[in-house]
């Protein structure tokens, strides 16, 4: 099975060259989110060209026959922004043919729902 760690930390370092060796040659990136499909090349430019620098960890992975659960917790260097993402990765020959990734940004509670827990 492919070195998931080694995956998450290119892709967080944008490391363009190394990202390649990941996914095969078929492979399709979803991001629901968005509604945004991508070849594994276009994946690759859209995450190496993202603004700023990174950090991030792994905080589950889940793995069953060929799919790999990811959630992941993503932030800018300087903190100024953190998200939080859920990939579902399918493999095969040890590479990624399928990724659908979904990405939240986190925030803080709305007041609407901290209001509603004051009154409780």
């Amino acid at each position: 099975m492919m070195d998931i760690n080694k995956f998450w930390n290119d892709v967080i370092s944008q490391n363009e060259d190394e990202l390649k060796e990941h996914f095969h040659e078929d492979a399709i990136i979803s991001w629901p989110n968005t509604l945004e499909e991508f070849s594994a090349e276009e994946y690759i430019r859209v995450n190496c060209d993202y603004p700023g620098k990174w950090k991030g960890e792994i905080e589950r992975l889940e793995e069953k026959d060929d799919l790999l659960i990811v959630v992941g917790h993503v932030l800018a260097e300087d903190e100024s922004e953190s998200h939080h993402v859920v990939s579902l990765i399918k493999m095969k020959d040890d590479k990624i043919i399928e990724m659908v990734e979904y990405w939240g940004q986190d925030s803080e509670v709305p007041d609407w729902r901290r209001d509603d827990k004051d009154k409780q």
